[in-house]
């Protein structure tokens, strides 16, 4: 039977990336609740999307095809067209006729309340402020507005998350570190979360050094892990490690 890698994290907190992606289906209910049974993860992310008819849904891509072989564009469709199409399940487990559908905002954000998890949520497209805002009313209908971190690669959804929540846990997503990027997050208030492959030593102290907490994606390579939990990683986002 498949399993998490585990590692010795010490203070690093781990996210499961589109819940347990390493396990199951990306951003399902049957990867939110794997990683939810697992203590040791801090947080489940996901990514996600608002309908055609203003629903908000989670799904890593802005087209359905690549897990589902249903050639579907998430924005442009109904809710109840994307809830008809079937995502197809991880190989290794040959259940073939699992039922599996893309989940709404509001049972990403239950599940995580359920199992005491951080929701990791990343804006995924470049949203009106409104938008945002009502991603943040769902939310905190269900109570766990405190226990979201927002993320995003658009500064729109990142300079709107600080316009209603100026205290809320926010981090820029980042394949960059650079005088650019460093006015930004300090402008905005908000940390950094940052693609492993560039990342330097004296980059990662540069950041520490400014006070941001750092949450590195995606590692999967355990040796890897444990070199950042060395450093000081605030947050460790992978699809199998734990």
């Amino acid at each position: 039977m498949a399993d998490t890698i585990k590692i010795d994290s010490g203070n690093t907190k781990m996210i499961a990336h589109q819940g347990l992606f390493g396990l199951e289906r990306g951003n399902s209910v049957q990867a939110f609740i794997a990683a939810g049974n697992r203590a040791k993860y801090y947080g489940i992310e996901t990514d996600v999307h608002r309908t055609a008819d203003g629903r908000y849904v989670v799904i890593h891509d802005s087209n359905t095809l690549g897990v589902s072989g249903v050639d579907m564009d998430v924005e442009s469709s109904t809710f109840e067209q994307l809830r008809s199409v079937r995502l197809r399940d991880v190989d290794h487990r040959g259940l073939k006729d699992i039922d599996i559908r893309i989940p709404t905002l509001e049972e990403y954000i239950t599940i995580c309340k359920y199992y005491g998890k951080k929701a990791v949520l990343e804006l995924k497209t470049p949203l009106e402020p409104q938008h945002v805002k009502e991603i943040i009313d769902i939310i905190d209908n269900i109570g766990h507005l405190a226990d979201t971190i927002f993320i995003s690669f658009h500064r729109c959804d990142m300079e709107a998350v600080r316009e209603f929540l100026p205290e809320q846990k926010a981090q820029f997503l980042t394949t960059a570190w650079n005088a650019d990027v460093r006015e930004f997050v300090l402008r905005t208030k908000v940390d950094v979360d940052i693609c492993y492959p560039p990342l330097t030593k004296e980059m990662f102290d540069d950041m520490k050094a400014l006070g941001l907490e750092v949450n590195i994606w995606t590692v999967d390579d355990p040796e890897l892990a444990l070199r950042y939990v060395e450093w000081g990683a605030d947050y460790i986002t992978s699809n199998i490690l734990e």
